[in-house]
């Protein structure tokens, strides 16, 4: 059953409210120790479009804002490229806590914060789902229980794939994560490409 946007709201505060104080994740002392913030995400509570990445940097949990560092540079330009405001789509990551020296988030830690996502999941109810690395193609695929088997995300990368959430049909579109391209600047063009798939869901 759809939401009103105040009861969207008060469910993304709860969930503000719980990461403030998640003690059970090994990452919430690293959090304290360093004075960083949740990164619980950002955007429109009615989007068509939720973008997924897998966890927070070093910038992210300073502001408590999902890719405004390097990596949301990318993004945003990625956005622009297809005439799509960030206001207008809702930015996440599985995990909310910024892991040490942006290493990998562990499968622990993805247990552990995954249900949060979850919840926003139902919350925004999207049409589609852009994953951002492997990791969240992974874990959304395995949710939202894709019927066909997940190959890497070079074989993966800008389909549409047809999946069912519990509010209704969901269409999933593993891209690269926004990093890549800081990376190796050949796959900015792939990026480009791939976004040009949801342009259709503007």
């Amino acid at each position: 059953m759809p939401l009103s946007l105040e009861q969207k709201f008060e469910k993304m505060k709860s969930i503000r409210d719980r990461l403030l104080s998640f003690r059970k994740s090994p990452l919430y002392r690293y959090r304290v120790e360093n004075k960083y913030f949740p990164v619980v995400g950002e955007g429109s509570h009615n989007a068509h479009i939720m973008f997924i990445g897998e966890a927070p940097g070093k910038t992210e949990a300073e502001t408590a804002k999902p890719f405004c560092g390097r990596s949301g540079k990318v993004l945003d330009e990625m956005l622009d490229s297809i005439k799509l405001a960030r206001k207008d789509v809702y930015v996440t990551n599985i995990v909310k806590d910024r892991p040490p020296e942006n290493r990998d988030p562990t499968p622990e830690e993805i247990k552990l914060y995954s249900p949060f996502l979850d919840e926003q999941i139902d919350i925004i109810q999207p049409k589609v789902i852009a994953t951002l690395g492997r990791f969240s193609m992974v874990y959304i695929l395995e949710l939202l229980k894709y019927k066909n088997p997940i190959n890497s995300i070079s074989e993966m990368r800008g389909k549409e794939l047809v999946c069912e959430a519990s509010f209704g049909q969901v269409i999933v579109v593993p891209l690269y994560h926004p990093a890549v391209a800081l990376y190796n600047g050949s796959n900015k063009g792939t990026l480009l490409d791939d976004f040009k798939i949801l342009k259709k869901y503007v």
